[in-house]
């Protein structure tokens, strides 16, 4: 079985090293993009089951790439879990409109982080099955 596959997006060259270090020693590949233009293109080139998505980037924020990639069936299903400094409520409501899975405050805890990644990305093996019923909808819809 592969190891399940984390793209950390993070503008902040140590708040990327930092989640890197966390996620040193667990089971996963991991893959850094430095901004949402970036970001997406990772998404296509890595394929990552999980993404750590910074909400304050350059070029495309955080909510923008997470609603491009929800709008695709084949990025929908990817586990997008925001990470930003802001805790304002309205931004909490922008992440879940977005379609975030779920969403950190920083400082980010360790502990924390690594049990939502496990929950998060044990969470899939029920979605993957209707992403994929969706997928063939929308191919079928589209043919006709």
């Amino acid at each position: 079985m592969s190891r399940e596959r984390i793209l950390i997006a993070e503008d902040n060259p140590e708040g990327a090293e930092l989640l890197e270090a966390y996620l040193d020693g667990a089971d996963y590949d991991v893959e850094t993009a430095q901004d949402g233009e970036d970001t997406l293109k990772k998404v296509q080139a890595f394929q990552p089951d999980l993404i750590l998505l910074d909400v304050m980037m350059p070029k495309i924020s955080g909510f923008e790439v997470c609603k491009r990639l929800r709008a695709k069936p084949e990025t929908r299903g990817i586990v997008i879990l925001m990470i930003t400094a802001l805790d304002q409520h309205h931004d909490i409501d922008r992440a879940v409109e977005a379609g975030t899975n779920d969403f950190l405050t920083k400082p980010i805890n360790k502990a924390e982080l690594l049990l939502r990644i496990k929950a998060a990305l044990a969470s899939r093996q029920y979605a993957d099955p209707l992403d994929q019923t969706l997928a063939y909808i929308d191919g079928v819809q589209a043919a006709v």
